[in-house]
């Protein structure tokens, strides 16, 4: 039996008989429709409940660039922690810049929900809809990134 450790993807993907053998490493349609599905469901819910909410427009505003924000910060924190993992240059500066927009959109949100003049149960709407889009966003980059470089390999 061949030790654990020595099975590397190209190996391991080699294991598997005949031309139909799917990569192991790469990511299923169901998983990459369910990241999708929970994105545009936390998105959308989040910005439902923004067009329905009874504020001002400057606060629909500020809720919706975090929103933004948010997502792209943690798109740029997966990316360039994917990156290093792999050997790929990323500047310390751009990896510290992307973890600190990601954790100012959190705080930002947190701050501003604290403060928001709304029940207890919007505040909690607003913050599992934004958690469940930045979640969701990184496992999209994911299966995006782990779907281009199988085929990358296939080729």
């Amino acid at each position: 039996m061949e030790p654990l450790q020595n099975r590397t993807e190209e190996n391991l993907y080699s294991i598997k008989q005949g031309e139909n053998a799917r990569n192991p490493f790469k990511p299923t349609g169901a998983f990459i429709g369910a990241s999708w599905f929970a994105l545009l469901i936390g998105a959308a819910g989040y910005c439902i409940g923004l067009w329905n909410a009874n504020m001002q427009l400057n606060e629909k505003g500020y809720y919706l660039t975090i929103l933004l924000f948010g997502l792209f910060s943690v798109v740029s924190v997966q990316k360039s922690v994917r990156d290093r993992a792999e050997g790929i240059a990323v500047t310390d500066l751009y990896y510290g810049l992307s973890w600190f927009a990601t954790i100012a959109a959190m705080l930002l949100l947190t701050i501003g929900l604290w403060n928001a003049g709304m029940t207890l149960s919007e505040k909690g709407f607003y913050a599992m809809a934004f958690c469940l889009s930045m979640f969701s966003a990184i496992a999209v980059q994911k299966n995006t990134r782990d779907a281009k470089m199988i085929e990358k390999k296939e080729l």
